[in-house]
């Protein structure tokens, strides 16, 4: 009868063998089921009873088994992706699932994170100088103080990203919608936008001298504090924006430098500007 059980548990659990986790559940199954049945025995039951009871005395035991399984392997998978510190130039990780990732202060220059899935990752302090995260998913992606020089971001999912005190010299946002996306105290005068949504956007205190945003759109965006002599915002969109300088003058002066010809704002950020001394000319306030 003892083989019976065991032949029991081995249905119940091939969907799930190899998992190291499960397998160290299904002996110390195993051994409960025997002493009970032996109990049963004990009791006067006969062996087809006592193999019923047994069994029934588990539950819905493959319920267990597949959430064991789940976190079992989402521990395993958390394993394989960890490299911080680790030496991945010219790395094919084009495609791969990797949430939850760990590069940080990783040699990573020239890799391929096309279309991967890259969702809570951290790149911290990486060299990530040419490296193609077009079609990536970077949501809740930390790349700080990461180099990332000549490396592209088209069409890539930017949600509530971090790349604060990044270096993002010539680096190149495509076609991609930007939301609670972070680049304070970061260097953004090579950086190129093109075609791009900034919803949430923190450009805190990060230099934007020179930029061209001309016909983008911008939801909820902070330029409080930033370098902004030069920069160009010629038929773009701005909602709820915020321009606070503090009591920078330095700050005033650049402000007055932005092209707002031809801008659509709304009524609150027309007169939050106004506020501090500066009425932009031909613009179209709704």
């Amino acid at each position: 009868m003892t083989d019976k059980i065991n032949q029991y548990l081995d249905g119940v659990f091939a969907p799930y063998e190899g998992t190291k986790s499960v397998t160290e559940l299904k002996a110390d199954l195993l051994a409960d089921l025997q002493e009970r049945y032996r109990e049963l025995r004990a009791e006067g039951k006969d062996e087809a009873t006592a193999f019923e009871l047994t069994v029934d005395s588990i539950g819905d035991i493959e319920e267990t088994v597949q959430e064991v399984t789940n976190l079992s392997r989402t521990l395993e998978r958390q394993v394989v992706t960890r490299f911080d510190a680790s030496s991945l130039e010219g790395s094919d990780f084009a495609g791969v699932s990797a949430r939850q990732g760990r590069f940080g202060a990783s040699a990573l220059r020239g890799s391929d994170f096309s279309n991967a899935d890259l969702a809570g990752s951290r790149f911290k302090s990486s060299d990530l100088k040419d490296t193609n995260f077009d079609g990536a998913n970077l949501t809740d992606a930390v790349l700080t103080t990461a180099e990332l020089k000549g490396s592209t971001f088209r069409r890539a999912r930017l949600v509530r990203t971090d790349f604060s005190m990044s270096g993002l010299f010539e680096v190149r946002f495509e076609d991609a919608a930007l939301t609670d996306v972070a680049f304070r105290q970061t260097d953004l005068k090579r950086t190129v936008f093109e075609r791009c949504t900034f919803t949430g956007v923190d450009f805190s205190q990060s230099d934007l001298r020179g930029l061209v945003f001309d016909g983008e759109t911008f939801t909820g965006v902070k330029f409080d504090q930033a370098g902004l002599e030069g920069m160009s915002l010629r038929g773009a969109i701005l909602r709820d924006c915020s321009f606070r300088g503090g009591w920078s003058k330095k700050y005033y002066k650049a402000l007055r430098t932005v092209n707002f010809d031809g801008a659509r704002m709304d009524k609150l950020t027309y007169a939050a500007l106004k506020g501090m001394g500066f009425t932009p000319a031909n613009v179209i306030v709704e």
